[in-house]
């Protein structure tokens, strides 16, 4: 039996036993599989699973707090939940088995990262409802890892801490690494004892992993996780960074058609839909993640078989359109990277319905800039802009700290009236 062989079969086992514990236990589920003709009964290969009903962010909001649960409430140990910038949060529940699962997962993606018992870890990812902080926390320390609690903001005490206790592993979002590698050229510092930095929480392109490296002096890696899978962890990025390992004993993959629905073939760009398998207070069948990627064939130079997928390009519902052309945050990023003299602090304004009537870019020059310098950076950026989506985009550049900076996820567009 082959490794695939034997990794479909665990697969399928334990997606079995998830459908029928929705099935059983959460009547949404058992409605909308009735209302598809589908029982569990009927899921005998892993190909079954598109008989399954998608689940979207918008039924977790609807069965605000705890619609789905799939347990007892006295087997839950912990709530974490999303941010509720258009209502009510997103509440996820774990019980102990979760935790348990959760940290294995983190455990897996700190090792293939090349971490060890011997580092130090510096978690500048926020700590509380966000599945960030905690969720990196956890597995680190079950690792063997020192772990520096530091959480998000006071920035320069992170560096502080950085120095004085020698961290060798920073996890935090990718647009706070840039902040500090900032902080620390303008300090005129560096860190010789940092050698990983673990970035997640946002999509960012080879740019911005370029400049980290060069800012930090580290090997700059990308991690995947959210909530609703449990958090950070369900993706990670080894150091041949060929894309993201994930744990198929934990998830099952798929690539759907963003317009149809339809399943992708290996290869083919989609929105990425997981399926929980270990997950006992909130198993998700079908959840539609709403990022953009593609499942890779082979197997990566390390040597490590199972899943692997593109790093995220972006998130459908990040996807502007402007006079009838597909426009994608990372597609700026891209432009602007190309030129010299501008920095990968930037941000996009958008004015309009659905249908886009204007799009302006604000990005920071990389350093102080005279009026002649600033309106030949504005013509350089326009053409990079031009040449990677096609569209003629107004481009303003600015000096540098006029963006402001996050600790949390970057604010790459903003809809102006």
């Amino acid at each position: 039996m082959t490794m695939k062989t034997r990794r479909d079969a665990q697969q399928l086992k334990l997606l079995k036993r998830t459908v029928h514990r929705v099935w059983s236990r959460v009547p949404l589920y058992r409605e909308r599989m009735e209302a598809c003709g589908v029982t569990p009964e009927d899921i005998r290969t892993l190909e079954d699973v598109t008989k399954l009903p998608l689940t979207r962010k918008g039924d977790l909001r609807d069965a605000y707090p705890t619609g789905l649960l799939a347990c007892e409430p006295e087997e839950l140990v912990r709530f974490h939940a999303s941010s509720g910038t258009t209502g009510k949060p997103t509440v996820v529940a774990y019980t102990a088995k979760d935790l348990q699962a959760w940290d294995d997962m983190v455990i897996r993606s700190l090792r293939i990262a090349g971490v060890t018992s011997r580092d130090v870890v510096q978690i500048a990812y926020g700590y509380g409802l966000f599945t960030g902080g905690l969720g990196f926390h956890h597995g680190a320390e079950k690792l063997g890892a020192t772990v520096i609690p530091a959480s998000g903001g006071f920035s320069e005490r992170q560096i502080m801490l950085m120095e004085d206790l020698g961290t060798t592993v920073l996890c935090c979002t990718p647009s706070y690494g840039l902040h500090l590698g900032e902080l620390l050229r303008k300090q005129g510092k560096t860190l010789p004892r940092l050698r990983i930095g673990i970035f997640g929480a946002e999509p960012w392109t080879e740019g911005i992993r370029q400049r980290l490296e060069e800012e930090l002096g580290i090997t700059a890696l990308d991690v995947y996780g959210l909530s609703e899978m449990m958090g950070p962890g369900v993706g990670m990025e080894c150091p041949c960074r060929q894309g993201l390992h994930l744990w198929d004993d934990h998830t099952l993959v798929e690539i759907l058609d963003p317009e149809t629905g339809q399943t992708l073939p290996p290869g083919e760009e989609g929105v990425l839909v997981l399926s929980s398998l270990t997950k006992e207070a909130l198993p998700l069948l079908r959840y539609w993640t709403g990022d953009r990627t593609r499942i890779l064939s082979g197997t990566c130079s390390c040597g490590v078989e199972g899943t692997r997928i593109e790093r995220i390009r972006g998130r459908t519902d990040d996807m502007l359109i402007l006079r009838g052309v597909n426009l994608f945050p990372s597609q700026i990023e891209v432009a602007l990277n190309r030129v010299s003299g501008l920095s990968l602090h930037y941000l996009i304004e958008v004015q309009g319905g659905e249908t886009l009537t204007e799009v302006r870019v604000l990005c920071e020059a990389s350093g102080e800039v005279k009026e002649e310098e600033r309106k030949k950076l504005e013509r350089l950026g326009q053409e990079a802009m031009h040449q990677v989506t096609g569209l003629r985009i107004p481009l303003s550049v600015c000096l540098p700290g006029a963006i402001p900076r996050s600790e949390g996820k970057a604010q790459r567009v903003r809809r102006v009236a």
